[in-house]
């Protein structure tokens, strides 16, 4: 079994130029955790995820800190969520691209959603020239998965 044969097609996706609030929409809208950012040729430059709003909405983790550092205070909250009508999605999206061709075996991508040390969520499947053409998600390849257990 390959990518081909699993993965999602009728994908949503958003460009990086546009506006952080819009991308949230769409997370929130269609119950999804990431979205593929694509440029204006088709093809992927980054993935937009709810981890990416979270650390821009929320103070993070301080590393040089060391420390988690969190002030309950609606008002620097809600100007937060303002800001994201002006910032962009190639501001906070991850630049790391996690992308395999249609013939991908299962087995390939399961090594890469399981041994990168940010294991992606997404593996987004591209054409030839590059384009995406779906993604697969870990749920996809569990369901794979499973089913090549059913068979033996």
């Amino acid at each position: 079994m390959n990518a081909k044969e699993i993965m999602i097609t009728d994908v949503k996706s958003i460009s990086p130029g546009a506006v952080a609030k819009d991308a949230l929409e769409i997370l929130h809208n269609a119950r999804l955790n990431s979205l593929p950012v694509i440029d204006k040729r088709g093809k992927p430059v980054g993935m937009f995820t709810e981890k990416n709003i979270l650390s821009y909405m929320l103070p993070s983790y301080l590393a040089r800190v060391g420390k988690f550092v969190y002030e309950e205070n609606p008002k620097v909250l809600k100007t937060k969520f303002a800001e994201l009508s002006q910032v962009k999605v190639k501001q906070l999206m991850q630049k790391e691209v996690n992308t395999v061709t249609e013939e991908t075996s299962l087995w390939e991508m399961a090594k890469l959603m399981m041994t990168r040390e940010h294991t992606p969520r997404v593996l987004i499947v591209v054409s030839q020239e590059g384009k995406m053409i779906g993604i697969v998600t870990r749920s996809d390849l569990l369901r794979a998965l499973a089913k090549i257990a059913e068979v033996s």
